[in-house]
């Protein structure tokens, strides 16, 4: 099959440091090929794959100084996409809402697969707009609060099995929070957790402009008060296997309707159980009890902290490979391409459970 793979332009395909999408759109596109697929891949010129890459800018946005807009870029790399669509069976799209109107033509051979949150209120006159374009999320969560949609499929993230090494001991000892500085992630709460708990808590995340305020007013005073906090910075693919496999568990004690949380299944594939609060994915990503602890408060958190040791460390490495391998995802995007090629699912009203039920659906 002759795929196209079009990817953000913020970050290279994989990033080098912290980046969710242009990850995923990198491990889905290495799999696809290891499977015998035509795959070109719309990047940033200095990504690496064993695709065909057609370099829409020379290096990813974020890295680029010069970049005061990232926009004209992005325009730029759908209309080579567009120009060049006739070579493809199909497109996938992973750049949000931007191709939107351009591909109605098209949407026999696309799907779009949507990374970020769908709660915000502009984004329903939006949707309700283009209900026709074939859609696919990441979760059942992030469906919640959208108008009826032509969604082609739910395929959650996955990893390359060899990307992180399982560690069958935690031999840091330490509990460990790995991502980005904001206030919905909660480092806050993370800190709290480790401090009332007696551990020691290493942070590896960055911090972007727009959450530097909330950096030196919150947090970094927070890491100043307590000697068991210690900030990392942020921290590339090399050195996350051993910071998330030495670590005793993954805090993810978020406050807000999170799509995915690639985190999440990092911290399983290196066997390191999980404790989240419940709130978007979490009830579909964490088995409670199998790969670590859902909780809703922060008494829970702590009293989690303390069982955490009854966790199977290889449990939790099995569940990864079952549920969240790079294979398993390549496999569903596959079906979901097949179907695509031929007619899209037609756009419909979805009913879907609140979050506690979404669990069940996800096993």
């Amino acid at each position: 099959m002759r795929i196209a793979q079009i990817a953000p332009l913020h970050e290279c395909c994989p990033p080098k440091q912290y980046g969710g999408t242009e990850r995923v759109v990198a491990y889905l596109t290495d799999e696809l090929v290891r499977q015998g697929h035509d795959v070109t891949l719309f990047a940033c010129g200095d990504s690496s794959t064993p695709a065909r890459l057609v370099s829409c800018v020379d290096q990813a946005l974020r890295s680029n100084p010069a970049v005061r807009d990232p926009l004209p870029y992005h325009i730029m790399m759908l209309d080579e996409v567009c120009r060049r669509a006739d070579d493809f069976d199909v497109l996938h799209f992973h750049t949000e809402m931007l191709h939107f109107p351009l591909v109605r033509r098209l949407s026999q051979r696309t799907i779009t697969t949507l990374h970020g949150r769908l709660d915000l209120p502009d984004l329903k006159p939006f949707y309700e707009t283009f209900s026709d374009v074939p859609l696919v999320s990441i979760s059942l969560a992030q469906r919640l609060p959208m108008p009826p949609v032509a969604w082609a499929g739910n395929v959650y993230h996955g990893l390359p099995e060899g990307l992180l090494a399982f560690h069958s001991v935690a031999r840091g000892g330490y509990l460990a929070f790995l991502g980005r500085i904001s206030p919905e992630k909660r480092p806050d709460r993370a800190i709290e957790i480790a401090v009332r708990s007696g551990m020691a808590l290493k942070i590896a995340a960055k911090v972007d402009a727009v959450d530097r305020a909330y950096w030196d007013t919150t947090i970094a005073p927070l890491i100043r008060r307590h000697r068991n906090v210690e900030y990392l910075g942020e921290i590339g693919e090399r050195e996350k296997a051993r910071f998330l496999g030495d670590a005793s568990a993954l805090l993810f004690p978020i406050d807000w309707p999170e799509p995915f949380g690639l985190a999440m299944i990092e911290s399983m594939a290196c066997g390191t159980p999980v404790i989240a609060f419940r709130c978007g994915s979490v009830p579909e990503v964490v088995e409670d009890g199998v790969t670590g602890s859902i909780v809703d408060t922060m008494d829970a958190a702590v009293d989690a902290v303390r069982h955490i040791g009854d966790i199977d460390r290889a449990g939790v490495r099995r569940r990864f490979v079952r549920r969240f391998s790079a294979t398993r995802m390549a496999h569903d995007y596959i079906a979901l391409y097949n179907g695509t090629r031929y007619a899209s699912e037609p756009a419909r009203q979805v009913a879907f459970p609140t979050s506690p039920a979404i669990a069940g659906l996800a096993a």
